[in-house]
């Protein structure tokens, strides 16, 4: 089964159409799918419903596709520093599901493992748990949150071999791995391709049983907010 596809675009051809739910990988802007996201907007997919940590910056990541209105609700835990994000969910353009950080990627880890639901007490007594089900296990009340399949998983990774085993590097892993899995077909872009046998079983973060298309591609690396130390302070 070919795997390796020379660019964004093809990966993503015949697998894009309006109204589609993908789920993406990535932590502000660190580990996000820049080049798959980039192929996204110029293919001109529209209603799309994204379960992400957060939608990326004004105009880099995910942030793109709503300023070109590509996205229609965010499955999220964190606005974060999009001001355009803040102002189309404000003013009633934009759907938001709010998830804490931890429900989020359990939701997409139970998708992926053909969970259909799971309790949790993270969010009883909020809004987060308003209408959903809830249950009582030795005295302590849950709240049914349930798995998220996705139409499209696009993910970003450090390493590939040619058959799809993933690793990422350090804090990039993030939502990633679990992005990855809940996905009905998945799409990675990375920084290096090996060939089978190069990396060590015990490195691999992701079987690539999960991923169905690569691609390699450069990668800008945006820093989200960059601090330094003065001179005077070293």
């Amino acid at each position: 089964m070919k795997k390796v596809y020379a660019s964004a675009a093809e990966a993503l051809d015949g697998l894009l159409f309006d109204g589609m739910f993908i789920a993406a990988g990535g932590f502000g802007l660190c580990g996000i799918p820049e080049l798959l996201i980039d192929a996204i907007k110029d293919a001109g997919t529209k209603d799309i419903t994204v379960a992400s940590n957060n939608c990326g910056v004004d105009d880099f990541g995910l942030g793109i596709l709503l300023q070109t209105r590509q996205i229609k609700k965010m499955i999220s835990s964190y606005v974060g520093e999009n001001a355009e994000f803040m102002r189309q969910y404000l003013s009633g353009e934009l759907e938001l599901e709010f998830n804490p950080q931890g429900t989020l990627a359990e939701r997409m880890r139970a998708g992926g493992a053909g969970i259909p639901g799971f309790y949790t007490k993270t969010g009883v007594g909020t809004v987060i748990a308003e209408g959903k089900p809830h249950m009582d296990f030795d005295g302590v009340t849950y709240v049914l949150e349930r798995g998220i399949v996705a139409d499209l998983s696009i993910v970003k990774a450090w390493k590939a071999d040619t058959s799809g085993n993933l690793v990422f590097r350090k804090t990039a892993r993030n939502f990633n791995p679990p992005a990855a899995t809940c996905g009905k077909v998945c799409v990675v872009e990375v920084e290096e391709i090996v060939p089978v046998g190069s990396l060590d079983p015990d490195h691999i973060h992701l079987p690539g049983i999960y991923v169905t298309r690569i691609i390699q591609g450069e990668h800008e690396k945006r820093i989200e907010n960059r601090t330094v130390r003065s001179k005077e302070s070293v």
